[in-house]
């Protein structure tokens, strides 16, 4: 049986694009000016080469074959884990901040990583679905043999998997992107109803793995030391930390106005991207990050309804796994803005600047909306 378009979840899109395009024409006009000598022009390329390209991108995850796409996917993660190689190409690759993670054209640039976010998904996705039959009821169990064949056919594929998209991200030093990846995955393998033991086999693997990380970049331990001493180094390490702090404090209850934040005038680092969401806080108050938080907890609720209500295994978790990974790198974004956790140094999704991020999140809603309209 055919569903309907989604018109709740459709909403609840463009009023984030709408708010996030709103506040980014404000918040982007000084330093559009002190650089370009025109208020307008980071607008206008986040107009031009993010949301243009990620409305069409969008409606083609809307409008493509689900069963397609489901053979695909091996075809697509395969494509972007080459793409992720490209980076370290001379002439092509680009790198900024002592990372190299962008593949240049010269007009404009995009970071294979983040469109990775999906295309794991839905390869995952693909391969849950072709190991489980769509008719079946049954768990892994009973799809396989029990004993070491439950650990050949099952868990050492997925090891090998996130090993391959580890390898990868951990060469262009993009730890925090390799973390939103990893556990989404996880997710989407502990929902299948795997051996739970898989599930916790692969947690202690990964805190020794983020333990490595910390001890191998000096920078990732900076941000934990920080993290847990946020006043010990204010002018230096901890300053972007301390400014977000202020700018989320100086907003108060209520906000000081839409366009009237001060910190955007140099003061917060990475106020257009990573630290968006202190410049929201200090416009728009405590009372609108609240509102902010429920819209992208009422989008969780209905991504997850459209998973409960498809009617095949990969819809199911694709679907499950695109609205895990985007409402949890938004509470990480937050979280880390707001001094909970460490920072991150990712996108808060709709709203950062930024085209990759955004081409994928709209891919992920089109792909949303096309499995509610398959139900």
């Amino acid at each position: 049986m055919k569903g309907h378009f989604n018109y709740f979840l459709f909403f609840v899109v463009v009023f984030l694009l709408g708010f996030s395009f709103l506040f980014f024409a404000c918040l982007s006009a000084p330093a559009s000016l002190q650089r370009f000598g025109n208020t307008n022009y980071y607008l206008f390329h986040q107009l031009l080469l993010g949301l243009l390209p990620a409305v069409v991108a969008g409606y083609l995850a809307y409008k493509v074959s689900l069963n397609l796409l489901k053979k695909w996917a091996p075809l697509l993660v395969l494509l972007n884990l080459a793409a992720l190689f490209f980076v370290f190409l001379p002439g092509i690759g680009s790198k900024a901040w002592g990372a190299s993670r962008w593949v240049n054209f010269g007009f404009a640039s995009f970071q294979p990583s983040e469109f990775l976010k999906i295309t794991a998904i839905l390869y995952l996705s693909a391969w849950i679905a072709s190991k489980l039959s769509e008719n079946s009821t049954s768990d892994w169990k009973s799809a396989t043999k029990k004993g070491y064949h439950n650990v050949i056919y099952i868990f050492i594929p997925f090891i090998v998997f996130l090993g391959l998209i580890g390898t990868a991200l951990f060469l262009q030093r993009d730890a925090s992107t390799l973390g939103i990846i990893a556990i989404t995955l996880l997710v989407l393998y502990f929902s299948a109803k795997t051996p739970i033991w898989h599930t916790i086999v692969v947690v202690a693997s990964g805190l020794g793995i983020l333990l490595f990380l910390i001890r191998f970049e000096p920078y990732r331990l900076d941000r934990w030391l920080v993290f847990l001493h946020p006043d010990s180094d204010p002018l230096g390490k901890g300053f972007q930390l301390r400014q977000s702090l202020i700018s989320l404090g100086s907003g108060g209850v209520f906000g000081k106005g839409l366009g009237m934040s001060t910190q955007k005038f140099g003061f917060l680092p990475q106020a257009m991207s990573d630290s968006i969401f202190a410049i929201i806080g200090e416009e728009i108050g405590a009372i609108g990050c609240i509102a902010l938080i429920g819209i992208f907890i009422l989008f969780f609720w209905l991504g997850l309804k459209i998973a409960k209500n498809s009617n095949d295994r990969f819809s199911k978790m694709t679907a499950i796994g695109i609205v895990f990974w985007i409402t949890f790198q938004a509470f990480i974004n937050i979280s880390s803005v707001a001094g909970i956790f460490p920072l991150a140094g990712i996108p808060l999704p709709f709203f950062s600047y930024g085209g990759s991020h955004l081409v994928v999140e709209l891919i992920g809603v089109g792909l949303l909306l096309n499995i509610s309209k398959n139900t």
